[in-house]
């Protein structure tokens, strides 16, 4: 039981490392960054260019939120947070909600740079690339790592078994 509580917080800090990194280039978007913006889509780039306020407020928002969701499972897991089996749910369908969708686009956009799906008009290569081999995978490894980390630390109400003692028999 002890190796699995040591297993499930070395997971859930996993997950919560993979969600700071999200949320710290949220953040350094949020403030005019532009290192690896082209990765996220070249739509990203041209409104940070347009319109740098509703971009910048629009993705401090985003970046508190993956903060908090990265941040809360650490939380429950130390006992810090009131109402643990709420916060738990919260996070299952988190955790499972990152798993599909970065899942999915890693294998989607993998597939596009591969040349199995051919869009119509074409793509962004750049983006491709950033959710093929950065953001995707590092939203499923989120996914992954917080979901594994609640299967781990999920209460169980199996009764303990006790064993006979000496000059005990039936």
């Amino acid at each position: 039981m002890k190796r699995q509580l040591a297993l499930s917080r070395s997971l859930v800090w996993v997950a919560c490392a993979a969600g700071t990194v999200h949320a710290g280039f949220s953040l350094y978007w949020a403030f005019g960054g532009q290192w690896l913006l082209d990765t996220v889509g070249q739509w990203a780039v041209q409104l940070s260019g347009e319109a740098p306020l509703a971009a910048g407020i629009t993705l401090v928002i985003i970046a508190a939120v993956k903060l908090l969701a990265a941040a809360i499972p650490v939380a429950v897991a130390y006992g810090r947070l009131p109402w643990p089996r709420f916060w738990r749910t919260v996070s299952w369908a988190g955790g499972l909600l990152l798993i599909l969708y970065g899942g999915l686009n890693t294998m989607v956009s993998g597939a596009v740079l591969a040349g199995i799906i051919r869009p119509a008009d074409g793509y962004d290569r750049n983006a491709m690339i950033g959710h093929a081999w950065l953001w995707d995978p590092l939203f499923f490894i989120w996914g992954v790592a917080l979901a594994l980390s609640l299967w781990f630390s999920r209460p169980t109400d199996r009764p303990t078994v006790r064993r006979p003692t000496r000059g005990y028999s039936r």
